[in-house]
């Protein structure tokens, strides 16, 4: 059955709806708001009870009334254009403190305070890297010159690369941020090993790669770390990222897109139709376009469902998660080993944990063998010190805060379903006893507890991504990133290859995190999909 008669085309073709989009995340809702809003017929079919994919905020604890950012947790790359543009009524908060970093081992570290040049310079004396404070400015400094010139392009139709090289204009900072290891110019510039690791660690975020990686797949993920909004600032959604897909979802429906939860699509044809099953019924829809907000291999099984699975996919498109994600609940923020930086302070911003460059370099390397640190990388974000509201006035009158941690470097193949549950136990011990190394006391001792009596601390590894959200491998970029720009001479002569979403198939594009521009919660892969659709 389907869910609207046919209407005929030009040619003798027949759809259901203009555009049917498969997978309810914020690049999804923001392609069925674009073009629901231009008067198309929209319908958006999302696998899970609710909308909003990995950027969701929920319940994690029984019987605590504390919303989580479960998955996805800050946002940078989302245009103030598109919020603009779409009417979104949301609220970003930017952190005072860019990040804080101990020194393992010791009784101090690094505070880097955005409103105060003065006291982040004689927090670098005080780790003995005096000489680095005006080199970590100036680094930056053109990080910022990169991210102004290149985020205006996030919106528009693809450069080629020599177009986007001469809208940089500077080609020493180009070729060693574009085509040369990105480790290469953290050596040249800065000296601390742990300032180097400060600056490295946007390059590994969910990405396992080295700092001289000849693919620079870390410097596709450092370049977008730094150039959101043109500034590089990650800042905290008001009321947790499913705040934002909240009101995407409510803009589209508004508009008209007619959003389907619980209907999970077993088949897209090229030709444009979409079988979905929903309430043990079997669907059908069609569409003059077919946007896919779901990983490119998973839109390839849907494809092809008879394909033989026991032939692997091509390794360059193998999508490989590198990271494990611990979500706690704590009765306050803990004591530090570094008497003198506020804890508020600390982990007011990004708070970085065995991140020496040394430490990542060695993790990496380490990782490739299977090895797993006793003291994993890892980094804090405390939501509810930026944004209380996640939390009940009751809960927040006790002084209770929210922690998320992002292990760094533990590539899925470490993974599979007879180890998954060890290795998870595995990592969060890791997890624990890097935090742990830096504190004056154990963090086991301030968690929460929830409605039947257990700590408030859930950890989701790459596995569990996949099997909670569909990401294959546990990817959370959907597949490798790809550079903002097309290479010389690549065809852009159809819409959807100038907005960096086609397929082989004319009439089914990217949408999501695996469109070229995309990755994070960014909103870029919906609203070039939706251009490409309005310029055909």
């Amino acid at each position: 059955m389907t869910d609207a008669s046919p209407r005929p085309q030009p040619g003798g073709a027949t759809h259901t709806h203009d555009v049917v989009i498969v997978g309810g995340g914020h690049n999804g809702l923001t392609a069925a708001a674009y073009l629901a809003q231009a008067g198309k017929s929209v319908i958006v079919l999302e696998r899970l009870e609710q909308v909003g994919g990995a950027a969701v905020s929920a319940a994690a604890f029984d019987g605590v009334d504390a919303w989580l950012s479960r998955y996805s947790y800050l946002v940078s790359l989302l245009p103030q254009r598109i919020i603009d543009e779409l009417g979104l009524r949301i609220e970003l908060k930017r952190r005072r403190y860019s990040s804080y970093t101990p020194v393992p081992g010791e009784d101090c570290g690094l505070l880097v305070d955005n409103l105060d040049a003065e006291a982040t310079a004689a927090s670098f004396a005080g780790i003995g890297a005096a000489d680095d404070a005006s080199a970590f400015t100036r680094f930056y400094e053109d990080t910022s010159r990169l991210a102004s010139t290149v985020w205006p392009t996030m919106t528009e139709p693809l450069l080629t690369r020599n177009e986007a090289r001469a809208l940089v204009g500077d080609d020493e900072l180009w070729a060693s941020v574009m085509e040369r290891p990105l480790g290469e110019l953290i050596e040249s510039r800065l000296e601390s090993d742990l300032v180097r690791g400060v600056v490295f660690t946007d390059a590994v975020i969910g990405t396992f790669a080295g700092a001289h990686d000849a693919d620079l797949a870390q410097n596709r993920c450092f370049l977008y770390h730094v150039i959101g909004g043109g500034t590089g600032h990650w800042d905290v959604p008001v009321g947790g990222m499913g705040a934002v897909t909240s009101e995407l979802a409510r803009v589209a429906r508004e508009a008209g897109a007619r959003i389907v939860t619980k209907a999970e699509v077993t088949k897209v044809t090229p030709d444009g139709e979409v079988r979905y099953r929903r309430n043990n019924h079997e669907r059908a829809v069609s569409g003059r376009f077919v946007l896919a907000n779901i990983a490119p291999a998973v839109l390839e099984r849907l494809l092809d469902p008879a394909a033989d699975r026991a032939t692997p996919t091509l390794p360059e498109r193998t999508p490989e998660g590198a990271q494990v994600k611990v979500n706690l609940l704590l009765s306050r923020l803990p004591k530090l080993r570094d008497s003198t930086v506020d804890p508020v302070a600390a982990f007011g911003g990004t708070f970085h944990v065995n991140e020496m460059y040394s430490q990542l370099e060695s993790t990496f390397q380490g990782g490739t063998r299977g090895v797993m640190p006793e003291l994993l990388p890892c980094e804090i974000y405390c939501h509810s010190l930026t944004d209380p509201s996640i939390l009940s006035p009751e809960l927040a009158a006790t002084g209770a805060q929210t922690l998320t941690v992002f292990g760094l470097h533990t590539p899925h193949r470490w993974l599979n379903e007879e180890n998954n549950d060890a290795t998870r136990e595995r990592l969060q011990a890791s997890v624990l006893a890097s935090i742990n190394s830096v504190l004056a006391e154990p963090i086991e001792d301030l968690l929460l507890t929830d409605a039947a009596g257990n700590p408030c601390i859930e950890t989701k590894t790459t596995l569990d991504l996949e099997h909670a959200l569909n990401l294959p491998g546990g990817n959370i970029f959907h597949a490798p990133l790809s550079w903002p720009f097309v290479e010389d001479g690549e065809s852009l002569a159809t819409p959807a290859e100038r907005w960096g979403v086609a397929t082989q198939h004319p009439r089914i594009l990217v949408c999501g995190a695996g469109a070229r521009r995309g990755g994070a919660v960014s909103a870029l892969g919906g609203h070039n999909a939706a251009m490409a659709v309005l310029e055909s």
